[in-house]
Formats: C-alpha cells, sequence, structure tokens
C-alpha cells in the first residue's frame, strides 16, 4: 500500500510540474503572415487599427488599453504552436465583416496564448491585415502608457 501511495504521489507531482512548466512557454516570436509590432506602434497607429484583447473578461475590465475591444479567448488547447483550435472557443462575431480591416491582438504577454491562437484563428478566416503585440499589456503599461 506504501509502494502505491508513493507512486501515485510521485506522478502527480510530476504532473503538476509538467503543467508549471507549461504555464511558462513562451510563445513564438513571429507568425507566417503576421506582423509582430510592439506597444510604440500600436500607440502610433490607434487611430487607424482596431484593437483587440484576448483576456479574460475580469482582466479586461481591471485595466485595458484605451479604445480596445475585450474578446475573451477561452482556451482549453494546449499551449503549443499546432494547438487544436476545436478545443478553445472564440467569438468571430467581434471581429469586423471586412477581412482587410487591419487588427491588433494581446493578452498578458510573451507567456499567454491567447493572443497567438487568436491571430492564427482570424488568419485561417481569412483576415489579412493582422498585427500582434506579443508584449501584450504588460507591453504597454511597462512604457507608462495610459489604461481605461
Amino acid at each position: 500500500m506504501k509502494k502505491v501511495l508513493s507512486v501515485v504521489i510521485a506522478m502527480s507531482l510530476l504532473l503538476l510540474a509538467g503543467q508549471a512548466m507549461a504555464e511558462k512557454v513562451m510563445t513564438p516570436d513571429t507568425i507566417d503572415g503576421v506582423k509582430t509590432v510592439d506597444a510604440e506602434w500600436v500607440k502610433a497607429n490607434q487611430d487607424t487599427v482596431k484593437v483587440f484583447d484576448a483576456r479574460k473578461k475580469g482582466e479586461y475590465v481591471e485595466g485595458h488599453v484605451p479604445g480596445s475591444i475585450s474578446a475573451p479567448y477561452k482556451e482549453k488547447s494546449a499551449k503549443v504552436i499546432d494547438f487544436d483550435p476545436s478545443m478553445d472557443k472564440m467569438k468571430m462575431s467581434k471581429y469586423p465583416t471586412d477581412k482587410s480591416t487591419p487588427i491588433v491582438v494581446y493578452c498578458n504577454g510573451v507567456k499567454c496564448w491567447k493572443s497567438y491562437k487568436t491571430i492564427v484563428q482570424l488568419k485561417n478566416a481569412g483576415y489579412t491585415d493582422l498585427n500582434w503585440l506579443r508584449d501584450g499589456y504588460p507591453g504597454w503599461t511597462d512604457k507608462g502608457y495610459p489604461v481605461e
């Protein structure tokens, strides 16, 4: 019985360690066909792009890039480049019907996969002017830019 308990505890610890490591996996630096932008670029182009926040609604309410639209990405898939989008939920109706509209998507920085996954799904849906604020909300606030 002690052996079984020891094995169960060891396996549980390995599982928890694996989950913790997965949470720390950084997103790729780039996405083919998508412009990776920084906070300065977003600030300079806010009048000509639509900015979307892929974080949870509660995070958006606590603070967001001024003028950004809350479009939470509900993530269940693995935090990997070839994730399974059928496991996740996103409301395409939040995004412009004109697929040539310039769009910026952000979330909680380089270890947050929600904006990456949103951009990939938008790209696969035929959107053509996609911009990824990979540094996300932390990149915006680190510059001292205003928030709503």
